[in-house]
């Protein structure tokens, strides 16, 4: 499968942004979808994540309130609308696929399988 993710972009503090990331190779339906970032000179670490159905969500404190994801099976691609920016927010994002059967939604780096390249989003202060 294959993950290529857009949207990234520069924006002052309290704008917001939507990223976006398509899906190739296998049915989007099959995967439990997460978003992750990385700042620099730290961890990659987790932001949200939505299981196949898209009943089942999960966020890190960090973002609840301010951040949305969502996917479209049919479009074969997964969303995060970005709201009331930070300069913090500021990272490389990153979208993760998990092939699964379960119901859950996955929050560990190691759970996925499989990565886009990355999208830059810059919040300025």
């Amino acid at each position: 499968v294959q993950l290529v993710e857009s949207g990234g972009g520069l924006v002052q503090a309290g704008g917001s942004l939507r990223l976006s990331c398509v899906v190739s190779g296998r049915t989007l339906g099959t995967y439990a979808m997460g978003w992750f970032r990385q700042a620099p000179g730290k961890e990659r670490v987790f932001v949200a994540a939505i299981n196949r159905s898209g009943a089942y969500i999960s966020y890190a404190d960090s973002v609840k309130g301010r951040f949305t994801i969502s996917r479209d099976n049919a479009k074969s691609t997964v969303y995060l609308q970005m709201n009331s920016l930070k300069p913090e927010d500021t990272a490389v994002y990153y979208c993760a696929a998990k092939a699964n059967i379960s119901y859950r939604t996955y929050s560990g780096e190691s759970d996925y399988d499989s990565w886009g390249q990355g999208t830059q989003v810059t919040v300025s202060s």
